[in-house]
């Protein structure tokens, strides 16, 4: 078919959605309610992977509880940097005027939280987390790096210390990730996962933007 030089970047994403959809419907990502199905289809779209949704799991109405913590303007606790930087805080403030940067917690580079680690010999998202505890709660959690973070957080949650409006547990990797992931499955808050080894800081983000589609039609 060769490139197609003249098409807008909203054209492309019509057309990848358009292919998508084509190549799913003989799977059980078309029987996806609406909703569900936008967060699998951005997931798609971001890694050109039609498996990527096959381990998607959604618990304890996740959408509904992430929409109605944007509209609250919830605080947003990010595990990397990369995520804060990958939220459109465009697209926050036209689902609530009230967000700002202040809203978005990531403390990953605070030298207090580096110093914390250094000396402890722990990760500095595990110290991130230990820092914003009292920030977690009805807040919105996006995990795409860090395990350990999103293992604490359960933890905190199992032990009836917070409750988070909605956590995004998609780490990536080989250590942690697995066991972290399936603590999550445990907790009695509303969560989105993808289960096994996948995940990364561009598909959480990727997962709250998508819930944003549900607000900004």
């Amino acid at each position: 078919m060769g490139i197609q030089w003249t098409l807008s970047a909203g054209e492309i994403e019509k057309e990848s959605f358009r292919i998508i959809f084509e190549e799913t419907q003989n799977t059980p990502l078309a029987k996806l309610p609406p909703a569900e199905w936008k967060i699998a289809r951005r997931l798609i779209h971001t890694t050109a992977d039609l498996h990527i949704a096959d381990t998607l799991v959604f618990s304890g109405n996740p959408i509904k509880a992430g929409i109605e913590a944007l509209l609250s303007a919830s605080p947003i606790f990010c595990d990397s940097k990369m995520i804060r930087s990958g939220l459109s805080m465009q697209k926050l403030q036209s689902i609530n005027p009230d967000y700002s940067e202040t809203h978005l917690l990531c403390s990953i580079s605070d030298s207090d939280v580096i110093e914390k680690a250094q000396k402890e010999n722990r990760t500095r998202a595990l110290c991130s987390v230990e820092k914003n505890k009292d920030k977690l709660d009805n807040a919105i959690v996006l995990i795409g790096n860090a395990p350990l973070a999103l293992a604490q957080i359960c933890q905190y949650v199992l032990d009836g210390l917070v409750k988070p409006a909605l956590i995004v547990g998609m780490p990536v990797g080989f250590v942690n990730v697995v066991e972290s992931k399936e603590l999550l499955t445990q907790c009695p808050v509303p969560y989105i996962s993808l289960l096994g080894r996948r995940g990364g800081s561009a598909l959480a983000v990727t997962t709250l933007h998508a819930i944003m589609e549900n607000i900004l039609k």
